[in-house]
């Protein structure tokens, strides 16, 4: 299997779009570099392995494995899943890392606007510029499938579709059965159930 060999842009370049100084880049860039995915068993004649060539990009089967085992006791896989199309913005199959410092910086950095965009985006599995139920309620299980058996206290299997349900219903303003980014980012700010919410789902990225 060819490896492509991905360069990131200038760390100046990405110190002006991101809330992160060049010397925390380039941390984050050794650690990202660190975590990449592994090379094949054998490799063919004329191409290059990692070591020679980091690639700066990571795929979904590595990213999983990664998430994994900050969750041991769950089952992270449809999450991480999500996670990474939400990170992968270009729809490329591999997380750049470009593409991992700017979410980065917005999930950790970015204004609540931001953050609320972000996870819009999260939700909007299908990117069809709407949250359905189905979406969110995909989501809302796949972070309960993280957290596991473990979780405190011991969850009712119906606990997710409860969860949905009522905040669905607190966002979805004129009942047309979506929710639209106007009405996601209003929900959000005007309801401190809902921002808990949130900022937990941010504390398992």
């Amino acid at each position: 299997m060819t490896m492509v060999c991905h360069r990131p842009e200038g760390l100046e370049q990405l110190e002006a779009q991101t809330n992160f100084t060049k010397r925390e880049l380039q941390v984050l860039y050794r650690g990202f570099k660190n975590v990449r995915s592994p090379p094949p068993k054998a490799l063919r004649p004329g191409v290059i392995s990692h070591r020679e060539c980091p690639s700066g990009a990571v795929n979904e089967e590595t990213f999983k494995q990664i998430y994994a085992q900050f969750f041991p006791h769950g089952d992270a896989s449809t999450y991480a899943h999500y996670l990474f199309n939400a990170f992968d913005t270009t729809q490329t199959g591999s997380v750049k890392f470009e593409d991992f410092v700017t979410a980065l910086s917005i999930l950790l950095r970015g204004t609540v606007h931001e953050k609320l965009r972000w996870t819009f985006n999260l939700y909007d599995i299908n990117k069809d510029g709407y949250i359905n139920k189905e979406e969110m309620m995909d989501i809302v299980k796949a972070i309960y499938d993280m957290m596991g058996k473990y979780t405190y206290p011991v969850l009712k299997e119906d606990t997710p579709r409860q969860h949905v349900d009522v905040f669905f219903q607190k966002m979805d303003k004129n009942k047309d059965g979506i929710v639209t980014l106007d009405e996601f980012l209003e929900s959000c700010q005007e309801d401190d159930n809902i921002m808990r919410s949130l900022q937990l789902f941010q504390n398992v990225m």
